[in-house]
């Protein structure tokens, strides 16, 4: 006769069947343990080994942890003598606080990594009762044996959620560790206690910072007839004008653009295209910059598409500017967001990264609109006493084009320079005053405070997309430039070189296809291009030509795969990814990423 099994026991056998894949007989484990166990499988996390992404900028002065301190504080005070642990985690399940006012167990957590910086979120370790609350969205108690990991079965927890009153969006969770010997069901309602204190001086916070808004909001309503907004992190506001002249599916953009540009601090006029195909010209003044958060007012107008009318109508389309080539939907969109930029002769920076035409998009822009008038090209490259007083020169007297190449590639002294240069045209109104475009060689490193602030002078900036994001563009690209070399000569690209071409990721861009043409040329004027003919450099490395989206997904997961030094469940974090969906697309693409012994780290 057998010997029945205690309830711990039973539900280690039930964790046992379930991850070996045998049926888990019912009423053993509880259906939101057993719902998280399937989540935390299909996650592929690890129920034996520790294996936790770690941030190092764990949000120190966010509203959460400002409402939350105190609170922590005193319940840890009052629990100093008890094997429990008051642990304050944010909405992605990293650790922000943990008070243990026990050794043994304190010297437990930081074994089990659950340790301030470290994510106990699910996709990363499985059942427990931070990251369950998470996903929940409510409540949730783990005990024992119904943690995923073997390594937290000594332990049991209760979290709860963090929600802000307001908005009810989700900040964190608010949890109570202790041993598993020592759990009972008074965790469940005191760990309930501390969230309602938390988020009830949440209120008591916010509420200060909106009266200041609404006041603001208020008297720009009384001054102004047009549509008038207020934003902050936990409310929006518009008059009916504003209800009137937006249409719903154009606000969001606007409030997501509008709330970056509050969080300077600074008063910043934006120009911003909307979903419908209408641009908006908006005036942001912030109320108050706090830590991470900012609310502010806003003065909406729409700017009319051309503000010559008709005459618009009779000229080319924007994708067909002279000199550029391509019809690929972003280039194309790109190329119509910098035409309407020069009509409202609104300053513009084109950033991108090296070789992806910015240079021939804005002489390109310049030679559609107005053909006969003035245009000024300077390369900061070549930064001196005499190129600031050209600089000064053009904005003075000239009434055309004026392109600042490479400006990223000043010096702290040019930047300076160029600032004073550019600050008494800034804001004109003269409508002879230049169209002056700044480009700006995008590239890992990040850009200076110095620069920041400098091209904050021009009031929109059009990202000109590299060539394997509108990789269809190949097709026209490659017989256009094999025109420009060869000067006319019957020289033409064969099917299957135009498919190899194609496949290519060109990291150097329109720029590195043009070298690439140049070396053929160099061998070949008349005849036809074979694959043979094309140098080793763009040889395919991918089986396929991807997609516009998959190329920039392919991008996203480069670049941060790069930043978290090949740590691919970081990376996962970062993008918003599971690990098992990470690990599909870096085989798929055929990216390759740096050895985990290379990076201390595993992946």
């Amino acid at each position: 006769m057998s010997v029945p099994l205690a309830p711990a026991e039973r539900i280690a056998h039930a964790r046992t069947a379930f991850l070996v894949n045998d049926p888990v007989d019912p009423g053993i484990v509880r259906a939101p343990i057993l719902a998280s166990w399937t989540r935390s499988r299909h996650y592929d996390v690890p129920a034996d080994h520790l294996e936790l992404p770690y941030e190092s900028d764990c949000a120190p002065d966010s509203p959460l942890v400002r409402a939350a301190t105190p609170i922590v504080l005193e319940v840890a005070d009052q629990l100093s003598g008890e094997p429990v642990s008051v642990i304050l985690c944010d909405d992605e399940g990293v650790v922000l606080q943990r008070r243990t006012g026990d050794s043994a167990l304190n010297q437990h957590l930081d074994r089990v990594w659950l340790a301030p910086g470290f994510s106990y979120a699910e996709r990363y370790i499985g059942t427990n009762g931070i990251g369950t609350a998470l996903e929940g969205r409510g409540p949730a108690q783990v005990f024992g044996h119904e943690h995923y990991i073997e390594q937290l079965e000594d332990l049991a927890c209760a979290g709860v959620p963090i929600r802000h009153p307001i908005n009810g969006k989700l900040l964190g969770v608010i949890d109570l560790t202790c041993w598993r010997r020592e759990a009972n069901k008074m965790m469940a309602t005191a760990v309930a206690t501390i969230a309602r204190r938390i988020e009830e001086t949440l209120l008591e916070q916010s509420g200060r910072r909106e009266l200041t808004l609404l006041h603001d909001y208020l008297a720009a309503c009384q001054r102004n007839r047009g549509a008038v907004l207020a934003l902050s992190d936990d409310l929006l506001m518009m008059n009916d004008r504003a209800r009137e002249l937006l249409d719903p599916g154009d606000q969001m953009p606007l409030v997501t653009n509008a709330a970056e540009a509050l969080s300077s601090g600074r008063r910043r006029q934006l120009l911003i295209d909307l979903p419908s195909g209408a641009t908006a010209r908006v005036q942001c003044r912030p109320s108050w910059v706090e830590g991470g958060s900012s609310g502010g007012v806003l003065h909406v107008q729409l700017v009319s598409a051309d503000t010559a009318g008709s005459r618009a109508l009779s000229l080319p389309h924007p994708a067909a500017l002279p000199a550029t080539v391509g019809s690929g939907p972003m280039w194309a969109k790109c190329c119509q967001a910098v035409d309407r930029h020069f009509r409202s002769r609104e300053w513009l920076v084109l950033q991108g990264e090296p070789g992806t035409g910015k240079r021939t998009l804005a002489r390109a822009t310049h030679q559609l609109r107005s053909p006969a008038a003035h245009l000024r090209l300077l390369d900061a490259q070549d930064y001196g006493p005499r190129w600031i007083a050209e600089v000064v020169e053009e904005l003075a007297t000239g009434a055309g084009t004026l392109v600042l190449c490479h400006v990223d590639q000043l010096s702290a002294e040019g930047v300076q320079a160029l600032g004073d240069a550019l600050e008494p045209h800034r804001e004109s109104t003269d409508p002879e005053r230049p169209w002056v475009v700044a480009t700006v060689d995008r590239s890992r490193a990040r850009m200076s405070p110095a620069l920041t602030e400098l091209l904050a002078s021009f009031p929109r900036t059009v990202d000109v997309p590299p060539l394997r994001h509108h990789i269809e563009d190949v097709t026209e690209l490659v017989p256009h430039l094999i025109a420009r070399l060869t000067r006319g000569a019957e020289l033409t690209c064969s099917p299957d070189a135009m498919r190899v071409l194609m496949r290519n990721h060109w990291p150097g861009n329109v720029e590195q296809l043009y070298q690439v043409l140049r070396k053929i040329v160099a061998r070949r004027r008349t005849g036809q291009v074979s694959p043979a003919d094309l140098p080793a450099e763009c040889r395919a490395t991918t089986r396929r030509v991807l997609t516009p989206l998959e190329a920039i997904e392919c991008d996203a997961i480069v670049e941060a795969l790069i930043e978290t030094d090949g740590n691919k469940a970081e990376a996962a974090r970062h993008l918003g990814m599971s690990r098992a969906t990470i690990y599909r697309k870096i085989r798929g693409y055929g990216i390759s990423v740096p050895a985990a012994a290379d990076t201390g780290r595993t992946g």
